[in-house]
């Protein structure tokens, strides 16, 4: 029994150091509506040795849920911690441009600031944060 009682204070320990290595930008994050009025939910969390963000619900412009091809799309990919809530060297699509940009991002609380440049050309956006 007392090997039993060491194993699993182990285990109990690794599972709480894991937890406490999440990076606080983990989780689901509600963007801000794009030119057609819709918005989705992207939830945040490790891959690879970044971070990326995975479009998992998507609403229309009157907030109702619905179906597209893109949920389960990777949108936001190898972001990288760089300290202070900032993020960076990373990719981000944006579904309704269609278009993939050179993203950062700044996390604030419950507020994640994110934008992107494509030649020039930048947009920024503030996502909040669903859980």
């Amino acid at each position: 029994m007392r090997g039993w009682k060491g194993l699993t204070a182990a285990l109990a320990l690794a599972a709480a150091a894991g937890a406490a290595q999440a990076d606080p930008v983990e989780g689901v994050w509600q963007t801000q509506p794009g030119d057609d009025g819709a918005f989705g939910h992207v939830r945040i969390a490790p891959c690879d040795d970044a971070l990326c963000g995975t479009l998992v619900r998507a609403y229309d412009g009157d907030g109702r849920a619905r179906d597209t091809d893109t949920l389960g799309r990777r949108i936001v990919w190898d972001m990288a911690p760089q300290g202070g809530g900032a993020y960076g060297g990373g990719k981000i699509w944006a579904p309704d441009r269609d278009k993939t940009y050179a993203s950062k991002m700044t996390l604030d609380g419950d507020r994640l600031e994110v934008s992107g440049c494509v030649i020039g050309i930048c947009r920024s956006q503030t996502w909040a944060r669903v859980d």
